[in-house]
């Protein structure tokens, strides 16, 4: 109960057009700003694009896309590709791709995605460039990295984030958790031999962190992550935890100094009333401030997976805090 004045007064202090307009939800997990449209999404990544719009790509499809011109109402826009490319039947013989990661760059967008089967890391992370960032307008240009069963680590859930004049990609999920490899600023693919840092994991068996997001702010770099089980409907345990570092490839830890290496991570949102399992989230800003997208399942609409938007706001010490 001693979070609840802190929360309403960071609520009352960052109250904007955009936030949501009820407050529902138990006092630790705010509810995320009530949609209309299309909803209906897994893992998104969302973009402000340079006509104003806002896109949304996810989990589906030949990955699925959204369109929004204000947050709150979305429409179905198809799809990045019109047709899956035809090395991803190599990782997925129905050509499914996860959890892209949309960013821009150099004059272009760059979207990443991943491609794999359930309970193998036979896996690869490929890479496309659009002009606009449309629906339609990509052109995909291969693996930008891959594993193999032979490998400690899976290449999905792919996360961009440049640092101090480089390009690096977060990836990873259950064997061993999350990843961080160097890219190549022009081709956007994984150096050949780069080394391959290690930011979070768990002490227990399976290992359940992925979906990882980096967000760069003031000194700090902060890594959130899903934990626990996704994709099992209103049994969905998914939580979204966070830590920072001073470095991009870490140590990350949490606020009482847990590393993220040793199952560390601030708790900042979970299950709470209808909004079941959120996780698989990215980060985005726009009208000055940085917003958490994720995916919930919606308890009262059969455990369908619903886009959530929060905008964040931060603490004295700069740490996250949905509202």
């Amino acid at each position: 109960m001693k979070r609840f004045p802190r929360r309403a007064a960071l609520l009352a202090a960052a109250a904007v057009a955009l936030l949501p307009t009820t407050a529902t939800a138990a006092p630790a997990y705010p509810d995320p700003l009530p949609l209309t449209g299309r909803q209906i999404i897994h893992d998104p990544t969302v973009h402000q694009l340079g006509n104003g719009q806002y896109v949304a790509y996810s989990t589906g499809g030949v990955i699925g896309a959204r369109l929004s011109t204000d947050l709150r109402d979305w429409t179905d826009a198809g799809n990045a590709f019109t047709t899956p490319p035809s090395w991803w039947y190599d990782y997925n013989s129905s050509a499914d791709p996860w959890a892209p990661d949309l960013s821009y760059r150099d004059g272009r967008y760059w979207l990443y995605y991943a491609v794999s089967s359930w309970g193998t890391n036979h896996s690869a992370i490929g890479v496309a460039t659009s002009p606009s960032g449309l629906p339609g307008t990509w052109t995909d240009h291969g693996p930008a990295f891959t594993s193999e069963t032979t490998d400690t680590w899976n290449a999905i859930d792919p996360a961009i984030v440049r640092a101090d004049g480089r390009l690096w990609m977060a990836f990873g999920s259950y064997w061993t958790g999350i990843r961080m490899v160097e890219l190549d600023r022009t081709t956007g693919k994984a150096i050949p031999g780069a080394t391959i840092a290690h930011l979070a994991t768990r002490p227990d068996a399976p290992y359940a962190v992925e979906g990882a997001s980096i967000l760069h702010r003031g000194r700090y770099y902060y890594l959130f992550a899903s934990y626990d089980a996704c994709c099992a409907g209103v049994n969905s345990t998914y939580k979204i935890r966070v830590g920072r570092s001073t470095k991009v490839t870490g140590p990350y830890t949490d606020s009482t100094g847990t590393p993220m290496l040793n199952g560390g991570g601030d708790l900042l949102l979970a299950s709470h009333g209808r909004y079941i399992g959120p996780g698989g989230e990215s980060t985005f800003r726009t009208h000055g401030r940085t917003w958490l997208a994720y995916h919930y399942y919606d308890a009262d609409d059969n455990g369908t997976p619903k886009l959530g938007l929060n905008p964040l706001s931060w603490t004295k010490d700069g740490w996250p805090v949905p509202l």
